[in-house]
């Protein structure tokens, strides 16, 4: 980790708090991919178009095994997670989270849906929210048309996707009736989840660590007024009630920024009667999910991902 860290000190890349967001997404784009494994090849990967409260949004289905090969192993169709890539709700997209969505498919044998939500500042909070809302309700409805299992579906996502997935967890507890089915599985990697990056863990790796506290302002100050960091949509935290939650596997790293609010939000729900995996990868950094041809700790924590997704869909369906 320390060698990956001198490398991206050398290459001496802009700070993303230096650029403007177009061309942080551009720059954020560019590198994405230089220390991810290589994309996979899969039998199935579609891109969709679907219905969102501000017109259509990208999504991305990928699978292990055609339509038909999924649904001959299984009528009901393969379980499906829902997956909303990180970024600070700044940057990112379907291209940038690629790989990753790849191997969660083909390590789980499930299919994997990405959502391209709106981003910040054009879209400031709560535009992402929405349409990660937006999306799992549609996915509930249509899966039987993609020869997915409307019954098995989990949410899931890295930092601010983490965020948006434990978001999203809540809001189908709290729509279950509407919805009609109860997600399988939370996969909260390396989320965050306090109002205002004021935890120990803030401070300890302001600098140096991948993930800096000025970069985090900056992402923050894109999506959101500091008045409105209470709401529980940006701070799942802050929810007034977390029973009766999805089951949740976090997958955190110990020299991260976000390690702090990782741990508390696990404590919490565990807390609150729900089922809580807590993977901790020691001596790596944010993101280190992604850095799968230079650390061995990313593919053990995919690997841990996967087995989540299996041990959730392998239940009988609430």
């Amino acid at each position: 980790m320390a060698a990956v860290l001198e490398r991206i000190h050398r290459a001496n890349r802009p700070k993303y708090q230096s650029l403007s967001p177009r061309q942080a997404r551009i720059a954020y784009l560019m590198g994405a991919e230089i220390l991810d494994l290589p994309r996979a090849p899969l039998a199935r990967v579609e891109n969709l178009a679907i219905p969102g409260p501000a017109g259509e949004i990208a999504v991305r289905l990928y699978a292990p095994v055609t339509r038909e090969a999924g649904v001959a192993q299984d009528a009901r169709g393969l379980p499906v997670l829902l997956y909303f890539h990180g970024g600070g709700f700044v940057i990112g997209n379907l291209e940038t989270h690629d790989s990753l969505c790849r191997q969660l498919a083909l390590r789980s044998g499930a299919a994997v849906m990405a959502v391209d939500y709106r981003l910040a500042p054009e879209h400031p909070f709560p535009a992402a929210v929405d349409d990660c809302w937006a999306a799992l309700e549609w996915l509930v409805h249509a899966a039987p048309e993609l020869g997915l299992d409307p019954r098995r579906i989990a949410v899931g996502g890295d930092s601010a996707g983490g965020t948006l997935a434990a978001v999203s967890a809540l809001h189908a507890r709290d729509v279950q009736d509407t919805l009609g089915v109860s997600l399988a599985l939370q996969l909260l990697i390396t989320p965050g989840a306090t109002a205002h990056a004021d935890t120990d863990s803030h401070r300890r790796f302001a600098e140096g660590h991948l993930l800096e506290a000025d970069t985090i302002a900056w992402f923050f100050n894109q999506y959101i007024p500091d008045e409105r960091r209470d709401d529980w949509r940006f701070a799942p935290l802050e929810a007034e009630d977390h029973e009766g939650l999805a089951p949740a596997c976090l997958i955190l790293a110990e020299a991260d920024p976000l390690i702090d609010e990782g741990i508390a939000y696990a404590d919490l729900l565990r807390a609150q009667g729900n089922e809580v995996q807590l993977e901790l990868y020691r001596g790596v950094t944010h993101d280190f999910i992604k850095m799968g041809r230079s650390i061995p700790e990313a593919e053990q924590a995919l690997d841990a991902c996967a087995a989540a997704l299996r041990q959730a869909f392998d239940r009988d369906p609430q």
